[in-house]
Parts: structure tokens; C-alpha cells; sequence
């Protein structure tokens, strides 16, 4: 986790119950899909049909990204830009090139 450069702390972010059940239920589903692409490997199943498996997760573990960033710049950075402080908005800016 990384540390708050001012306070030394470990950041955190509270989120909405609904949003941390989406979130979670997202991320058990691809658990799931996960598990479910290694036992087409173990049952040697059709290289297309895998490949396809996996795209899908790629897709839906992607969409809970974005969902976080979303959140991300709609709470922390507003709240910074608010009060005149920039990091966070930077610190977005560099993790939007890695999202694609």
C-alpha cells in the first residue's frame, strides 16, 4: 500500500456500501470465470473457445477499473482540485495511460 506523502500513512479510501458490494460481487464473478478457464485447460477444451473465456474476463476486470476510476476522480481528485491541491489529479492523469 502506499503511504500518504504528508501524514505518512497508509491511504484509504471509504467507499459506499453499494458501490464496494458491486464492486466485490464483479470481481467474485471473474474469480469465477477465472477458475472456470482453468478447468477448460485441465479438460483440454478448444484453444478459440478459451481464448474467448479469457477475453471476457480481461473485459470485466477492466469495466471494475474504470468503475474505481470513475469513483477515483469523481471523490479524491475533486475534493483535492477543491482545495487547491494537485497531486491526486496528477497522480490520475498517470494511472488513466495505464488503463488502456
Amino acid at each position: 500500500m502506499e503511504k500518504c506523502p504528508k501524514c505518512e500513512r497508509v491511504k484509504s479510501t471509504p467507499r459506499p456500501d453499494d458501490l464496494s458490494d458491486n464492486l466485490l460481487k464483479r470481481l467474485n464473478r471473474i474469480s469465477g470465470q477465472i477458475n472456470g478457464v482453468s478447468q477448460m485447460i485441465k479438460d483440454n477444451r478448444y484453444c478459440g473457445d478459451i481464448l474467448i473465456q479469457i477475453s471476457a474476463i480481461e473485459a470485466a476486470l477492466k469495466e471494475v477499473g474504470y468503475i474505481i476510476y470513475k469513483d477515483h476522480m469523481l471523490t479524491c481528485v475533486v475534493s483535492d482540485v477543491k482545495n487547491d491541491e494537485f497531486t491526486s489529479l496528477e497522480e490520475a492523469i498517470e494511472i488513466a495511460k495505464k488503463l488502456n
